[in-house]
């Protein structure tokens, strides 16, 4: 990977995902996560610069201090200190109210309007690789008012023309599409974090821009790794890099026994 501290052996690409999702995430806010790194990320946040993060599980727990990172979305430590050990159906209640300010999913394949699928690689009927589903992505997507996307390994099976199937709503076909579709207004796809750099959405096409790069990464490599065109501004930023401390939280706290960190 061309990000100088994984060449360099001072973190792992995972540890540098959750961090970079992290510093997106800001205090006094609330997110709904789903399993895997957003979950590392929203404990970082937590435990770093956004102690009161409230934190929200698709199963029901709200608001709670995680001791540990728990496996599923479901596990009794999402309920720890909680404020509330509530319902599938409160959630998706609450964020269909508004009062989630952001949610943070995985993808397996994202299009230039930020449209995620988890579903299937190739035929519905017929697919090639079937994935996990939407689970409550659908609804994190549909109603959160501002959605973050992790993908680990950006490339050209990964950034394509068109999802091979619609799992969550992104800009769906570009500016004015959420709103006919009767999707929250305001809300929809904020950033998207890669191996690569950092995208927004350009405010006007709604189409994927290129907001910051990672340590070692190129412009031609972002470009190279995308089926579709995406928008290169004249002024790129640089993603930060983690402290000793982001790194030391992540290991000893968050994921020590490298579920989701690995070994």
């Amino acid at each position: 990977m061309p990000i100088t501290g994984v060449i360099k052996g001072k973190y792992g690409l995972r540890e540098y995902l959750a961090f970079i999702g992290s510093s997106l995430l800001e205090d006094k806010k609330s997110v709904l996560v789903g399993t895997g790194l957003p979950m590392l990320a929203a404990m970082l946040a937590q435990k770093t610069h956004a102690p009161n993060l409230l934190i929200m599980f698709e199963a029901g727990g709200i608001g709670p201090l995680l001791p540990e990172l728990p496996v599923s979305v479901g596990e009794s430590t999402t309920y720890y200190r909680g404020v509330a050990a509530s319902s599938m159906h409160e959630v998706m209640s609450l964020c269909q109210a508004g009062y989630a300010d952001y949610a943070f999913l995985g993808a397996a394949q994202v299009d230039m309007y930020g449209n995620i699928n988890t579903t299937v690689i190739g035929p519905h009927d017929s697919p090639r690789v079937r994935l996990p589903g939407s689970g409550g992505a659908n609804d994190a997507g549909s109603f959160a008012h501002r959605l973050i996307t992790i993908i680990a390994n950006q490339c050209r099976r990964t950034f394509v023309n068109r999802v091979d199937f619609l799992t969550t709503p992104g800009y769906l076909d570009g500016p004015g599409s959420r709103e006919k579709a009767g999707l929250a207004r305001g809300s929809g796809p904020y950033r998207v974090i890669t191996q690569l750099g950092i995208f927004d959405f350009e405010e006007k096409a709604k189409r994927l821009r290129l907001l910051s790069l990672h340590p070692g990464v190129s412009t031609a490599e972002v470009k190279e790794n995308s089926e579709f065109d995406i928008i290169i501004p004249d002024n790129i930023g640089a993603s930060p890099e983690p402290a000793a401390q982001h790194l030391q939280i992540l290991r000893e706290q968050i994921d020590p026994a490298g579920v989701v960190l690995g070994k």
